[in-house]
């Protein structure tokens, strides 16, 4: 390591701070804001809330900065923020709009930073002048991300009385009933002089409560693997024991990130450490080239004299040329045709994660390799560049939350209708499940194939959890024997104990009957917002339907597709003429494997259009995106968040449905053969 980092001066923050501006409000009234973007200060009565204008709650980091806006990775990130926040139908925030009001605090409802790990969005808020946010509760990562920067935040809607009236209001105030080393990286006003501290020895690193404790305490899958990962404050690693509230740093197996989060990345370290000091082990970290290769056919002209492909492009070379000045391995843009290699959490899962590693990625759908029973989160931007110093990053053990899917499913019920299902829960919806491990078990997720058990890991992040995992089974040794040729003994020994204790202990225990579940959708604007597909009064019908993504580009995915096109293709039937069907392969594996089960031919003769591997629609970046408001569009991907996929209206569905609504030119259950009195009952 750099000796400038043992030799550089850190400081803490004052014991006080006083936050000289006004507070926004992000309420559900657009004209509420846009008088106080004006000059008008709402009032706001902290005795009695019930009186006050409703505050927004769901507030994803696509609309703090949509996606096209996180090509800058610099300060005119300032001139950006909320730009996508959707009141109603209206847009109520304009460019710089926030920075010129002299904002220093921010005000939301429930859920705050929903979504995309893009650590743009805290950085826009503190570069348009925003140092607090304050909402019911937060999303980890978005929070994570906001301690990591500097920015501060709070649940306590106190605060707004205190900040108003000028007053100096302890730093204690924002570090209250965080753990030991949240505490300290507040104090030292972020990760990266915390990590500096660390290493001149100049923090305090609590033990594990229960390290080293006999008898071992019974644990959950989740919270085993992170004992074995667990830095000691010795500098060892693996303890014999941790339980939920422990806090500490994780050796990290694999870290990876793309190109929307690299050359901030980048920057950031050569900046803070030096431009030709060498990462620490170059070996275990990846980089890819994923969610831009299609940004041009989708971008509007408007946003062409923004610059903004220019930047994009940029983006890619910045990767590309720190990759190469560090030896760091990059799944990039492919050279004989447009698209990528793959899509980072598909080729993490079909290439390298194993059973019981700790894989951490610049992307809040890292979970997806959970899916072969390892733990698998998304970090920021700062986390990222951080663990290229320390092959670690920070962690407080989380609490597991065990959902247990009892029973058979339906034919035409999927895993991506499952998650759905979950994500409707009362439990998921009011926030209980932030920052939870999702570990999911029972004989309906046993019965699922990796690819299946990757859709509901993958979208823990929907969920708001830390991870999701499912135990590794016989199901895992046959995937990695056939994906990657392991020896059976090899994987044996690998998944030998990686199950939770009989009597471990859970925050919660939710129990679904598999027989109870059928063909859902989550209606436009949340993935929460699941329904039934018997329970839409009228039909829905559809102009767009897109299959593809992390989510749903695997190879079972395929077989999903294949198989409603098929069926299609022997009634006599093909895509509908009012819809345009998109079929996007996760990676080149996907790719190869449809080309030798000739579903190319199916998928094309049945009239969908077929594209390479990237994350495209999903993000806005590629075809399959909404151009008008009143588009109706149907998408296997994971979210629906208000204008992340253009300005539709986008239901999700399972691959199933997708396929199956392609067809009727309307949203409807796919009814396998046999079984259409299970969809008529």
């Amino acid at each position: 390591m750099s000796d400038s980092l043992l030799d550089r001066q850190i400081q803490k923050r004052p014991a006080k701070v006083r936050l000289r501006g006004r507070i926004l409000f992000l309420t559900e009234d657009p004209e509420l804001i846009k008088k106080q973007l004006s000059g008008w200060d709402l009032p706001w009565d902290t005795k009695n809330p019930a009186d006050n204008p409703k505050l927004r709650d769901d507030i994803s980091t696509d609309e703090i900065t949509p996606a096209h806006y996180c090509f800058y990775f610099d300060q005119t990130l300032g001139e950006i923020p909320y730009l996508g926040l959707k009141c109603g139908s209206v847009l109520p925030i304009g460019r710089s709009d926030v920075k010129k009001g002299g904002f220093v605090c921010s005000v939301s409802g429930k859920r705050r930073g929903k979504g995309s790990s893009r650590e743009q969005s805290p950085y826009a808020e503190m570069c348009a002048g925003i140092q607090v946010a304050i909402s019911e509760n937060i999303e980890r990562i978005y929070k994570q991300n906001c301690q990591n920067l500097g920015l501060l935040t709070s649940t306590n809607f106190s605060l707004i009385e205190r900040i108003r009236a000028g007053e100096e209001i302890p730093l204690s105030e924002f570090t209250t009933g965080e753990d030991e080393i949240t505490k300290q990286v507040i104090e030292y006003g972020g990760l990266f002089p915390f990590n500096v501290a660390r290493l001149q020895k100049r923090v305090f690193l609590p033990p594990m409560k229960v390290a080293g404790a006999l008898p071992r305490r019974s644990m959950t899958l989740a919270e085993k693997i992170f004992a074995k990962h667990m830095t000691t404050p010795e500098g060892s690693v693996g303890v014999a024991a941790v339980e939920p509230g422990d806090t500490g740093f994780t050796r990290v197996d694999l870290r990876f990130s793309h190109e929307y989060v690299t050359p901030m990345a980048a920057i950031f370290y050569e900046q803070n450490v030096g431009k030709n000091v060498p990462v620490n082990d170059a070996s275990s970290i990846r980089f890819f080239r994923d969610h831009l290769t299609f940004l041009d056919e989708v971008i509007s002209e408007e946003k062409k004299k923004l610059g903004l492909l220019d930047l994009a492009t940029q983006l890619k070379f910045k990767q590309e040329d720190f990759s190469k000045q560090q030896g760091i391995k990059l799944h990039g843009e492919l050279t004989d045709r447009k698209g990528s290699e793959g899509i980072c959490h598909s080729v993490m899962l079909e290439t390298y994660a194993l059973p019981g590693q700790v894989n951490v990625g610049s992307d809040s759908h890292t979970p997806h390799v959970g899916a072969i029973g390892c733990i698998a989160f998304g970090i920021g931007t700062t986390d990222v560049f951080n663990s290229w110093i320390t092959k670690d990053v920070r962690v407080k053990i989380p609490e597991s939350v065990k959902i247990v899917i009892r029973g058979k499913k339906h034919p035409n019920v999927t895993a991506k209708d499952f998650i759905l299902k979950i994500l409707s829960l009362d439990y998921v919806r009011s926030g209980k499940a932030l920052a939870k491990v999702m570990e999911y078990a029972g004989e309906a997720v046993e019965a699922l194939s990796v690819d299946e058990r990757a859709t509901m890991t993958n979208m823990a992040a929907e969920i708001g959890g830390f991870t999701g995992i499912v135990a590794p089974d016989e199901k895992v040794i046959e995937f990695l024997m056939e994906r990657r040729g392991m020896k059976r003994a090899d994987v044996e020994k690998m998944i030998e104990g990686l199950k939770s204790d009989p009597d471990a202990s859970y925050a919660q225990i939710i129990e679904l009957d598999a027989a109870e579940i059928t063909p859902m959708v989550a209606t436009p604007g949340d993935p929460g917002n699941g329904k039934y597909i018997r329970e839409l009064n009228t039909p829905v019908p559809v102009e767009i339907a897109y299959g593809g993504t992390c989510t749903a580009g695997k190879n079972e995915d395929m077989d999903m597709y294949a198989a409603v096109l098929a069926d299609a293709l022997k009634q006599g039937k093909r895509v509908a003429p009012s819809v345009n069907f998109w079929i996007q392969f996760g990676s080149q594996e996907t790719r190869e494997y449809c080309k030798r089960k000739g579903y190319v031919e199916i998928f094309e003769k049945a009239g969908a259009h077929v594209i390479e591997p990237s994350c495209g629609a999903c993000i806005n970046a590629g075809p399959g995106v909404s151009t008008r408001a009143d588009q109706i569009v149907i998408s296997a991907q994971n979210r629906n968040f208000p204008g992340r996929s253009g300005p539709g209206q986008m239901y999700l569905a399972s691959p199933l449905t997708v396929a199956a609504s392609a067809v009727a030119g309307y949203i409807s259950e796919y009814e396998p053969k046999g079984q259409r009195e299970l969809v008529t009952a």
